[in-house]
């Protein structure tokens, strides 16, 4: 008899939940000095790209690095587990379409994307953002893109759901299952956003600028990294 796996999720969600979790925990254990200089070392600041950049631990270099690396670093646990919750629930999905080498990609891409828009409506602000959160939303737009098409994992689809055919931007926008997708996250980002502190668990201000660059560019990222091509057979397996 076979057996499921009490975990049924892409090994790459469980590495990159392990490296997550990993980060945290490790900072429970240093010296508040040390916790203090890994937050502004790693996290991401619109301040660094300006002249007191090169005073921020770090330094200029960490202009190239803190994009992504601000992904890796919560606020608290239960900052880092609502962010593993949503990145098992949707990137799953997209884990097994793409692969671990695209996915990380495109996780990547979502967090630089969500930083940079964050940098550019606070321009000069102090302020550290951290978290997945801008990645993860990337992943939820990705996933939208194929997961509402007919056939799809969240439109009734069987065995071979997760490949698929993506339907084109133009018809996505216009399926109603991504649309009323797309409308309650929008809503529910900015309603956070202006909430901030009031939300219980966020003892600060929620960097929604970065979960909506995240979001836009897991949205138009996507068939860049979609391994279906137009010549690929309808269902045909993808890499897991």
């Amino acid at each position: 008899m076979d057996r499921t796996p009490a975990i049924n999720l892409p090994p790459v969600i469980l590495w990159l939940a392990l490296a997550f979790i990993g980060v945290h925990a490790a900072r429970q254990f240093v010296s508040d000095s040390t916790d203090e200089w890994i937050l502004f070392a790693f996290a991401f600041i619109p301040a660094r790209y300006g002249a007191i950049g090169d005073l921020i631990p770090g330094g200029a270099a960490a202009r190239f690095w803190s994009p992504v690396t601000y992904a890796f670093l919560h606020a608290d646990w239960v900052h880092l587990l609502v962010n593993l919750i949503w990145m098992a629930s949707f990137g799953g999905p997209l884990a097994r379409r793409f692969g671990a080498v695209r996915f990380l990609l495109l996780g990547a891409l979502s967090a630089a994307v969500g930083a940079a828009l964050h940098a550019v409506l606070n321009a000069g602000d102090e302020a550290l953002v951290i978290g997945a959160s801008g990645a993860v939303s990337g992943m939820m737009a990705a996933t939208a893109r194929f997961a509402f098409s007919p056939g799809g994992p969240l439109a009734g689809g069987g065995t071979e759901a997760y490949g698929v055919r993506a339907e084109p931007l133009l018809s996505a926008a216009r399926n109603r299952r991504v649309i009323a997708f797309v409308v309650v996250w929008f809503i529910t980002n900015i309603a956070f956003g202006l909430a901030g502190p009031l939300v219980a668990g966020v003892s600060g201000p929620i960097a929604w600028e970065a979960h909506i660059g995240g979001f836009l560019a897991g949205w138009l990222c996507f068939p860049l990294l979609d391994p279906a091509r137009d010549d690929d057979r309808p269902g045909e397996t993808l890499a897991s």
